[in-house]
């Protein structure tokens, strides 16, 4: 497999205050880029110190994070060039399995909105409009 390019480690966005773990929310955001065509089999992943500095987090966190994903098939450790993004089946791109990826986030939004009592066509009208709206500009759909 080819280096396609280097990845930065901005890649990466930490949401400090989420009750997700560190580690999951950045096995789940790379998941999604590559799913999503954003990120490339081949792409040669930044190193863990890189990770680990570049969002003030325990390098054993990013650590944690990268063998999770060589586990599950998603990044290739290869000699003398660290993590890679690895090949994937096709089936991976279906729209099923990127769909898969928002659904623990879209179970959660379920969760809040029946216990603050709301009407699911009101919550699903704020969604669509959310959607649709600016690129996910959550202002321009409350407004």
């Amino acid at each position: 497999m080819a280096i396609n390019r280097d990845l930065s480690p901005d890649i990466f966005q930490i949401a400090t205050g989420s009750s997700e773990p560190i580690y999951r929310q950045m096995v789940e955001q790379l998941r999604r880029q590559i799913l999503g065509g954003q990120i490339s089999a081949g792409d040669a992943m930044p190193s863990v110190r890189e990770v680990a500095t570049a969002l003030g987090v325990n390098p054993m966190t990013v650590s944690k994070a990268y063998s999770l994903l060589e586990g599950d098939g998603w990044l290739a450790r290869r000699r003398g060039l660290g993590m890679v993004v690895a090949e994937r089946e096709s089936q991976f791109a279906l729209a099923e399995s990127r769909l898969e990826l928002i659904r623990p986030s879209l179970q959660r939004v379920a969760i809040e909105s029946q216990q603050l009592k709301l009407q699911s066509e009101a919550v699903l009208q704020l969604f669509s409009e959310i959607l649709v709206g600016d690129k996910g500009d959550v202002n321009s759909a409350t407004n």
